[in-house]
């Protein structure tokens, strides 16, 4: 089975903390939808005839697409055998009509950025919703029908507090979300934030305290019934997200579509679409370019994505000489406490997962 992602490269506003490919530009919207058709016609054999049972809908901000341009996207592929069809949305793109709209495209799961449930938070951020919109959006969709609801929240923010943060985890997970992502929030060059930062105008929240920030998440979502399957994922057991877990899994393939997305064919060969709407919209056929991976590169993005995971490394992915070198590299780690093995899978702890890179860096195989 297989995947579709597609890349909607549109926002009303940029976030001040984004660096997601995407522009405010309107006028682009139907040109573009006929692109990614254009696009999907062209490339559709990199999936090998496979079925598709996840689709996804990310950006920029999906939900704010216009309806016919919407359903015109949404209906170029099969949904005879698709298991989750997910869309991006904005609290302040949540009503009965677009709710309904979304479930008549088929998606049966929303995945919605929140942040934060503190008001003070979203302001210094730049989020055009509040607090009290973002619980009533979840409301809404699970009124039009739709249960499976994921939410995104973000610590470290300008003047969060770990009391705020504490509110702000617990009140989510008090609606009856199945499924929450939670990041740290990182100053991206080029963002608003980034340059707010270096002109002194926000102080970022200490490294310790962000540290207790995510303990707290950890145990507020296990008291919820939450499984950990991610270092940034959490969900209601039967509710992970079957599509980024493929993205993961670095075995199925997946086709994305759109200025700035990625996609994996079922030949292993990776491709991007480089951001840049106009170039995209002129030649969408031609858009892809191949992204060139050795062999020790595909095993390094497989331990990097395997090891952030609850699962973490099948051994037997890799080639017998290199996993003989990574279990050489992985020793002391283990012998410290930071690794565990179990059979043939190696895996980080829950409670390292937040040094997961530093780990991680250190085991990535280099040329002989």
């Amino acid at each position: 089975m297989a995947g579709i992602y597609v890349h909607v490269p549109f926002c009303r506003a940029k976030c001040a903390y984004c660096d997601f490919y995407s522009i405010a530009a309107e006028k682009f919207m139907e040109p573009y939808s006929l692109a990614v058709g254009e696009e999907w016609k062209a490339r559709r054999a990199e999936l090998g005839g496979q079925g598709i049972n996840t689709i996804y809908f990310g950006g920029g901000t999906p939900s704010s697409l216009p309806r016919q341009l919407f359903l015109n996207i949404a209906r170029l592929f099969p949904l005879d055998r698709v298991e989750e069809f997910t869309i991006e949305v904005n609290p302040e793109d949540v009503n009965p009509a677009s709710v309904s709209l979304w479930r008549e495209a088929g998606v049966n799961r929303v995945s919605m950025g929140v942040q934060s449930l503190v008001d003070e938070e979203l302001k210094a951020v730049g989020r055009r919703h509040s607090a009290a919109e973002a619980l009533a959006a979840i409301e809404c969709i699970r009124a039009g029908g739709i249960g499976n609801i994921s939410c995104d929240l973000i610590y470290g923010l300008p003047g969060q507090t770990e009391e705020s943060w504490l509110y702000s985890v617990r009140k989510l997970l008090s609606t009856g979300i199945s499924h929450l992502s939670a990041y740290s929030l990182s100053y991206e060059e080029g963002t608003k934030l980034s340059k707010w930062l270096d002109e002194g105008r926000i102080t970022p929240v200490d490294d310790d305290v962000a540290c207790r920030m995510y303990d707290t998440l950890c145990a507020c979502a296990a008291e919820a019934g939450f499984v950990h399957y991610e270092i940034s994922n959490f969900a209601l057991p039967g509710f992970e997200s079957k599509h980024n877990s493929s993205y993961w899994d670095g075995l199925t393939p997946y086709l994305g579509l759109g200025p700035g997305a990625h996609s994996l064919d079922f030949q292993g060969v990776r491709r991007i679409v480089p951001p840049g709407l106009t170039r995209y919209i002129a030649k969408p056929a031609e858009s892809a370019e191949i992204d060139t991976e050795s062999e020790l590169d595909r095993i390094n993005d497989l331990i990097f994505v395997s090891l952030r995971t609850a699962r973490g490394l099948d051994l037997n992915r890799l080639p017998e000489e290199l996993r003989r070198r990574l279990l050489a590299e992985a020793q002391r780690f283990i012998e410290e406490g930071l690794l565990s093995i179990s059979g043939d899978r190696l895996a980080i702890p829950e409670h390292h997962w937040l040094i997961s890179d530093s780990i991680i860096r250190d085991l990535l195989l280099e040329e002989d």
